[in-house]
C-alpha cells in the first residue's frame, strides 16, 4: 500500500469511529513535499472537514512551509476512540447472533438424530460366499455310537459347544436352544436337531453327556471324543476353548458362546449369540431357513 493510501486508511477510520489505540504514522524523514500536496488534496476534496481532519491538514500544509514533519506526527498519534453504539446496532448484533446459535443449535441436533438413526438401522448388503465354517468330524454320541457329519445329512442342525461341568452359561444356552425348537416347531413345522458337542474331552465321558443331555430335551445329541477329535471339530467350526488354571479336577473351560445353524447338507447358515433369547432365537432361525430356501430357487 503506498504512503498515500495508507493515510487516507488511517483518517478513514478516524471519520467512522476508528479503533483504541496509538496509529503510528511513517517515517518524516523519507516523504516529499510532492507527496504532502497529494495529502492536503486528498483531505480537502474528498475528506470530511472535522476539527481532527482540519488540524491534520493544517499540520500537512505546515510541511510545504519549513519542511518539518513532527507537526503531523504529533496531530494524529493520539489515542482515538470509537463511536458509540447504537441501539439499533445492538438490537442487530443480538438478533443476528441468536439466531446463528438457534441454527447450528437445530443442525447440531440433526447430525446427532442422523449418526443415532444410521447407527440403529442395519443394513442389508450382498452376500459373497458361504462362510468357512463346518467340516467333518469323527465323534462319538451319547448312546457309544460312533458318528460323522455325515449322520446329520438331511435335517436342519443347531449346535452348541461346551461342557457339562459349566456351572451356568451352558446350562442357560441349552435350555434356551431346547425353548427355541420346540417353538420353531410350533410355528414353521419345522424339524430341528439340537447338538451338544463338549470341549472338555478329559471329563465328559460318555455316560457324563448321556446324563447330561436328558436334562434339557430328549432329541438333544450330545457329542464327544478323544482330545484330537475335539480339537479338530471346533477347528472346524471356529471355536475357541481353553481350560483354565487347573486345580486339580475342579478346572473350567473358556469357550465360544455360538449356537450354529446348518443346512440338511451339512452346510453353515448362521450364528447365533448369547444376546438372543428363546423368542428372538426361534424367529432368527425360522427365518435365516425360509430365506436359505428362497436363495436356492
Amino acid at each position: 500500500m503506498s504512503r498515500i493510501k495508507r493515510f487516507q486508511t488511517i483518517v478513514s477510520s478516524l471519520k467512522h469511529g476508528g479503533y483504541d489505540q496509538t496509529v503510528p504514522l511513517f517515517n518524516a524523514n523519507k516523504i516529499s513535499i510532492f507527496s504532502c500536496r497529494g495529502l492536503v488534496r486528498s483531505l480537502t476534496t474528498s475528506e470530511r472537514a472535522d476539527g481532527k481532519t482540519l488540524a491534520g491538514a493544517a499540520a500537512v500544509a505546515s510541511v510545504e512551509k519549513n519542511g518539518k514533519w513532527d507537526s503531523v506526527q504529533t496531530a494524529f498519534q493520539k489515542r482515538v476512540r470509537g463511536g458509540p453504539v447504537s441501539w439499533l446496532g445492538l438490537g442487530l448484533l443480538l438478533l443476528t447472533g441468536g439466531g446463528l446459535i438457534v441454527y447450528y443449535d437445530k443442525e447440531k441436533k440433526q447430525h446427532i438424530e442422523g449418526l443415532r438413526s444410521a447407527s440403529t438401522t442395519v443394513k442389508q448388503g450382498p452376500s459373497v460366499g458361504t462362510a468357512a465354517i463346518g467340516g467333518p468330524f469323527k465323534l462319538v454320541n451319547h448312546h457309544g455310537k460312533t458318528v460323522t457329519e455325515k449322520d446329520f445329512l438331511g435335517k436342519w442342525t443347531l449346535i452348541y459347544f461346551g461342557f457339562t461341568y459349566c456351572p451356568d452359561i451352558c446350562p442357560d444356552e441349552l435350555q434356551k436352544m431346547a425353548a427355541a425348537i420346540d417353538k420353531i416347531k410350533a410355528k414353521a413345522g419345522l424339524e430341528i436337531v439340537p447338538v451338544f458337542i463338549s470341549v472338555d474331552p478329559e471329563r465328559d465321558n460318555v455316560e457324563q453327556v448321556s446324563e447330561y443331555v436328558k436334562e434339557f430335551h430328549p432329541n438333544l445329541v450330545g457329542l464327544t471324543g478323544t482330545s484330537d477329535d475335539v480339537r479338530q471339530v471346533a477347528r472346524a467350526y471356529r471355536v475357541y476353548y481353553m481350560k483354565t488354571e487347573d486345580e486339580g479336577s475342579d478346572y473350567l473351560v473358556d469357550h465360544s458362546i455360538v449356537m450354529y445353524l446348518m443346512n440338511p447338507k451339512m452346510e453353515f447358515v448362521k450364528f447365533f449369540g448369547k444376546n438372543y433369547n428363546e423368542d428372538t432365537l426361534s424367529e432368527g432361525v425360522i427365518n435365516a431357513i425360509k430365506e436359505h430356501k428362497q436363495s436356492e430357487i
